[in-house]
């Protein structure tokens, strides 16, 4: 998997720098040439468990920096969804309802989990990296009453910018906490479906985010996520270049990256679809994939078909 090694901007400047095209302003001329997220990134196939919280950290800058914004409605930095016009946020949503505006507006994502999760009266939804809402609103009102909506999200601003947005929605039906996608405050087994918005790319440990999702997830329940996707076979020099482009962070995995740590978390059924490019090396995609059934009593028929 992808993780940076370190950066030669500040965390509180790269929440606000990430567009190549951007970089002299944010981060000033002498990184003009290279600066913020993706400068000093390499591309390694293990996880450096150290690394972690440094890249929470960054990550929970830039995300408080967003949450700040959409709260005070002011111009966000340059890595907000508005210098990506129909690639990133709101603009990717049919959902046109006033309630959900403000949710909306904030979304920092890279697709509509919920358009394709297949959410039904009274299941229990789980959002990984809720940030502003948008997505854990849409669920409580598909699963409606007798169903729940929580989202996880680790940056207090968010957590504030996204139940005052179901405070404004009207919507109940919804839980905030606060956590890591590593470690999910949640117990075995406890949700039906479990979605995620352009977040998983962010983490220093995905395929233990993974597995932390297959853990929640009972028999039979469904993951259903937006992500970015990087194109296989891509050097270390344009992979960070995707990383300050679309991520800032950690990078994407490969489709082969991702197949593999949802098979290794023992989630089966995987399904992969590319929804639009977001950069020259690198798509958002819809992925798709459930958690086994839990295994019924063996029958004395079964146990002879299981002998013979």
């Amino acid at each position: 998997m992808a993780e940076l090694e370190n950066a030669c901007c500040a965390a509180d400047t790269q929440a606000s720098c990430c567009a190549p095209a951007e970089k002299a302003s944010c981060c000033g001329e002498s990184h003009a040439g290279g600066c913020g997220c993706g400068q000093g990134a390499t591309r390694s196939p293990t996880t450096a468990s150290g690394t972690v919280p440094a890249v929470r950290d960054t990550v929970r800058a830039k995300y408080a920096a967003a949450a700040r914004a959409a709260a005070d409605q002011s111009t966000p930095g340059c890595c907000s969804p508005a210098d990506h016009t129909g690639l990133f946020g709101a603009a990717l949503y049919d959902e046109t309802e006033e309630a959900l505006e403000g949710a909306l507006s904030a979304s920092l994502g890279c697709g509509v989990p919920t358009a394709v999760a297949d959410l039904h009266e009274g299941e229990v939804v789980l959002d990984l990296g809720s940030g502003s809402g948008a997505d854990v609103l849409i669920s409580a009102r598909r699963v409606g009453a007798t169903g729940r909506a929580i989202g996880i999200d680790m940056t207090d601003e968010m957590l504030e910018l996204a139940r005052r947005n179901a405070t404004e929605a009207g919507v109940e039906n919804v839980e905030f906490v606060k956590g890591y996608l590593e470690e999910l405050p949640l117990p075995d087994e406890s949700v039906d479906v479990v979605i995620s918005n352009c977040v998983i790319n962010l983490s220093g440990d995905k395929p233990r985010v993974l597995a932390e999702a297959a853990r929640v997830l009972r028999p039979g329940g469904r993951f259903a996520i937006s992500d970015v996707i990087a194109d296989s076979g891509m050097d270390d020099a344009t992979w960070a270049d995707m990383a300050a482009w679309t991520g800032c962070i950690a990078g994407a995995l490969t489709e082969t990256e991702f197949r593999d740590a949802l098979s290794a978390a023992g989630l089966i059924d995987l399904e992969f679809r590319e929804t639009h490019r977001v950069h020259e090396h690198a798509a958002a995609a819809i992925i798709r994939a459930r958690k086994p059934p839990a295994a019924g009593p063996m029958t004395s028929s079964s146990r002879l078909a299981a002998t013979a």
